[in-house]
């Protein structure tokens, strides 16, 4: 049985921030890995006890993964609060198939599972003669809060299972998931970890899965009241997955630079909805334009050099539940995709 996520409210107690803080990312995403558990043939994963007794899944390492266990692996990473699928491309979208996700939570779902934020990494002494280092993404997240945005939040996961994402391309050495048991208060049989190379089919579509994580990130980033989004969607191209890593890696962000499209649903006034719209989309920054790829080796692969104006999607719409008025700024560029990923027959 789940633990309830939250204290109940009193009288005397001030409302919190989200009305929905007793959901549970970990509690109401375990149906979708069960789900996937049940179809590791069909979509070509892989199980196994990994270290110190954790369940590990592979969705990319040592078999071939699939598009269709990304999609899933997207709705188990957004905490069961969103909802992930592949949409058939039209003339106006310019490419064959896109990613398009759903949440009426988008916060919970982006931000407190979502969110590749969780930094774990493991010296090469430590991890077997090879340093390891992962973004930990998904709602294992919300029960270890070992980032300050959980703080901004208030909200923590109690959970007595819980699942975490990692794009990398071994397991974790026992150092590491020895700290993600502690920090999450979990048994090894409690715990879940996906592998998802971001090279893999599997890996490509959860990334590019994150279109609309990304803006909420930087609506964040942007000062804009989380509490006042409260609904989103959003789409972005699939590319085939590249074999090179810093080339995957490039084509998922672009996918999202340049052919990213979101809507937001805002609490708020037009002002307020017309601003956010303007200094959303990723071409604010002074990045823009150039394949990803190319702008991280310019930064001499240091993601923090590169201006955070550039990690948003290329087209927003932004609704005012005040108002009814709907507020839309930024453009596909399709152009710089099709350059990277298309050759003519």
């Amino acid at each position: 049985m789940t633990k309830a996520t939250a204290t109940p409210a009193s009288d005397e107690a001030p409302p919190p921030t989200f009305p929905t803080l007793q959901l549970s990312v970990n509690s109401l995403s375990q149906p979708l890995l069960a789900q996937l558990l049940e179809r590791l043939t069909e979509w070509n994963l892989a199980s196994y006890i990994g270290p110190q007794g954790i369940r590990i899944v592979d969705a990319g390492v040592a078999v071939p993964g699939s598009v269709a266990a990304g999609i899933a692996i997207t709705g188990i990473c957004m905490g069961g609060l969103g909802e992930a699928r592949l949409r058939p491309g039209n003339d106006a979208d310019g490419w064959p198939m896109l990613v398009e996700v759903h949440s009426a939570q988008p916060v919970l779902a982006c931000l407190a599972s979502q969110y590749a934020g969780w930094s774990l990494a493991a010296a090469r002494e430590e991890a077997g003669g090879k340093k390891f280092f992962a973004l930990g993404s998904g709602p294992a997240r919300a029960l270890a809060c070992k980032e300050a945005l959980f703080d901004e939040l208030g909200y923590r996961d109690q959970a007595q299972a819980g699942c975490l994402v990692l794009e990398v391309d071994r397991a974790p050495p026992d150092v590491v998931v020895q700290k993600i048991l502690r920090d999450c208060g979990l048994r090894p049989e409690q715990l879940t970890v996906i592998l998802t190379p971001t090279s893999s089919q599997a890996g490509t579509t959860q990334v590019v899965g994150r279109v609309l994580e990304v803006a909420l990130h930087k609506a964040h980033v942007l000062g804009f009241p989380l509490a006042s989004i409260v609904a989103g969607s959003g789409c972005a191209p699939l590319p085939a997955p590249a074999p090179d890593g810093i080339e995957a890696m490039g084509r998922t962000n672009d996918a999202i630079l340049y052919g990213g499209r979101v809507h937001l649903t805002v609490d708020a006034d037009d002002a307020a909805a017309r601003e956010l719209a303007q200094n959303l989309p990723s071409a604010n920054s002074e990045d823009y334009g150039r394949p990803f790829a190319a702008v991280f080796k310019a930064y001499d692969y240091d993601f923090y050099q590169i201006d955070p104006a550039l990690f948003a999607p290329a087209e927003v719409w932004v609704s005012s539940l005040a108002s009814g008025h709907t507020w839309h700024a930024g453009k596909l560029d399709m152009g710089v995709l099709r350059e990277q990923w298309l050759r003519e027959a």
